[in-house]
């Protein structure tokens, strides 16, 4: 039985006085049934971890060099992440492949490098607005899944996380049977690669623009197991009803 996953992306969002907003959340949901990840940009990984400590969320990067040291100014280690309390790590996040180029080859060894820290790696794929208009979907998610998955992923280190580029902070979301076709289609694709075992056991998260008054339709479509919520998830009043709607598909 997978848990069910709400993970909340800031971005590039947040300031100290923001750290309130965990303990807000932390408050309405002491013990869920899902499991809640929050991932603040990296000056306050830390302090969010220890804002964070005792309660039931958990925190993330969202990002990670693909060496565990060295001379790569700016960058930063998965085993640092780990150190600063993080959990998991969100790669290959669209934003990620347009502003800097990322390949989803680079993906692959970020999420590899993640796996071998103890992470979590929550790995995008999803496809442009002219890409769906294409019919090429399928084609692109599953390229961007055979090449930014690790060979030796497990269940344990790998989330996949679907969302359509289109769909990111537009105010468009895809419909059920759009998002169910996709998952529908990376659940069949785990499974032939990693086995059943594997396969039916990684989580597949939705993200673009999910919001509570759209959550629980979300949560009700086949092979969601959570969602990568940006915007939303900055406030404990916007993140809530995610969790909550996903608490209610959880029981």
């Amino acid at each position: 039985m997978r848990r069910r996953l709400a993970a909340g992306n800031w971005k590039m969002n947040g300031s100290r006085a923001a750290l309130a907003e965990i303990a807000a959340l932390a408050e309405a949901f002491p013990a869920p049934a899902s499991e809640i990840v929050l991932c603040p940009p990296a000056t306050l990984l830390a302090p969010a971890a220890a804002r964070a400590e005792g309660t039931a969320l958990r925190l993330g990067g969202q990002d990670c060099h693909p060496e565990p040291r060295g001379a790569h100014t700016g960058d930063i280690a998965a085993p640092m992440l780990a150190e600063a309390g993080a959990a998991y790590v969100i790669l290959g996040h669209s934003e990620r492949r347009a502003d800097h180029g990322e390949t989803s080859a680079q993906v692959r060894a970020k999420a590899a490098a993640a796996q071998d820290a103890g992470l979590t790696a929550i790995v995008c794929v999803g496809e442009s607005l002219a890409e769906r208009d294409a019919g090429e979907t399928l084609s692109i998610v599953g390229a961007q899944m055979a090449e930014s998955i690790p060979e030796d992923a497990t269940a344990e280190a790998l989330v996949l996380a679907y969302e359509p580029v289109w769909a990111i902070g537009t105010g468009r979301t895809a419909t059920s049977a759009q998002i169910a076709e996709v998952h529908d289609f990376m659940r069949a694709e785990l499974t032939r690669r990693f086995g059943a075992g594997t396969g039916d056991a990684v989580r597949l998260l939705y993200g673009g623009s999910v919001k509570g008054a759209n959550a629980a339709e979300i949560f009700a479509t086949s092979n969601v197991d959570g969602a990568l919520v940006g915007g939303a998830s900055l406030t404990a009043a916007d993140f809530g009803p995610i969790v909550a709607a996903l608490e209610a598909a959880e029981a």
